[in-house]
């Protein structure tokens, strides 16, 4: 639940607090996007395969 006003009204990234904001976890709405990627990366291929 979003509880920061500021995160209510334009999000935790707009906030000029945003780098040593230590609740944005908590009270605000960010999501890190780690895991996210990490998924992402593992489903993705390898890429063509060269042969010679």
């Amino acid at each position: 639940m979003t509880l920061c006003p500021i995160a209510l009204a334009v999000g935790c990234k707009k906030c000029p607090a945003f780098s040593v904001c230590p609740l944005k976890g908590v009270i605000g709405d960010y999501k890190p996007d780690d895991a996210q990627t990490k998924q992402h990366a593992e489903k993705a291929p390898g890429g063509p395969k060269r042969d010679g």
